[in-house]
């Protein structure tokens, strides 16, 4: 018989005493159970704790009970919709009660302690933040194209109220996350190397236009920006900012020593985003052409292959 199996042997006989199970619970709901065994050292004498894997039980209750806080945000007529903290596991607390579990044997049910997680944008912020308009921009689509204005108003709804911290950088692709069935998108009509073609999200390089264009009126830095392999209908020529997945991205950095906050709405054939901030801040806006309000001639009701508003 091993030596280890020997201590093992040992250590089991000095502590049968104690409670072998804990459950760990959260609200009254059991949301892991664990035998102490499993988490101790097999050495006679005091019972030493395995660290690496409490570690590793914190991770999996931290997965568990994480609550992700909610900014403050505005609705549709301005008005401040308060904020939510949120939680996770408060790891420092959990330890303390683990080990004590494990020295004394109690107690047998261990409630997760949580500690409050505060969201980055909370009412007084979202306050300061409708201060001054620094930006903004609209542009027009074909309301009657049901999909593609469904993954315009999708996408303008990932981006809206969103703040941009002082030395931020926000991307489009990270803000927005991949366009797919599951959240929503639709198939509709967009430009592949030149050519227009149907896929899911078709659309949305508008939502991205517009946003570029309201973020350059309003002088922040753009750091990444591509344009479409054709001109596009809805802005001027090389005004265009197109995206995609795997793709080109749009990035802008906010170099002011303020937060700007994007309000985003699309409906009734209008895409419209406006940029706001604090009424201190020393922005510099520069000069932007504005889109067209008439539709092109190949924008039809009915789209077909012959014509695209990508």
């Amino acid at each position: 018989m091993g030596l280890h199996v020997l201590l093992a042997i040992l250590f089991l006989f000095q502590h049968a005493e104690l409670p072998q199970y804990v459950k760990i619970e959260l609200d009254g709901q059991t949301i892991e159970e664990v035998n102490r065994f499993d988490y101790m050292e097999p050495l006679p004498g005091v019972p030493i704790v395995n660290e690496g894997k409490l570690n590793k039980l914190m991770g999996i209750i931290e997965k568990r009970v994480r609550r992700e806080p909610i900014n403050a945000s505005l609705d549709g007529g301005g008005r401040i919709i308060p904020e939510i903290a949120g939680s996770k596991l408060d790891r420092r607390a959990f330890q303390v009660q683990f080990h004590s579990f494990i020295y004394e044997g109690a107690p047998l049910n261990l409630e997760a302690p949580l500690m409050k997680v505060y969201p980055k944008v909370d009412s007084e912020l979202m306050s300061s933040l409708q201060g001054k308009r620094i930006g903004q921009y609209t542009t027009y689509f074909n309301s009657n194209n049901k999909n593609r204005s469904y993954n315009i108003s999708l996408s303008a709804k990932a981006i809206n109220n969103y703040v941009v911290f002082p030395g931020e950088t926000f991307s489009f692709n990270g803000v927005v996350g991949k366009r797919t069935k599951e959240k929503g998108y639709l198939r509709a009509p967009v430009i592949v190397r030149g050519e227009v073609s149907e896929d899911i999200g078709g659309g949305i390089c508008q939502t991205s236009s517009t946003l570029f264009n309201a973020i350059d009126r309003a002088g922040l830095q753009i750091i990444q920006r591509y344009s479409h392999s054709k001109n596009v209908p809805y802005v001027p020529p090389g005004r265009d900012a197109t995206v995609s997945w795997y793709g080109p991205d749009f990035v802008f950095q906010n170099k002011y020593n303020q937060p700007i906050l994007i309000r985003a709405f699309a409906g009734g054939g209008q895409m419209s985003i406006v940029i706001y901030s604090s009424d201190v801040i020393d922005d510099k806006p520069r000069e932007v052409p504005n889109a067209s309000r008439k539709l092109p001639e190949e924008i039809r009701t009915e789209m077909d292959a012959s014509g695209f508003e990508p």
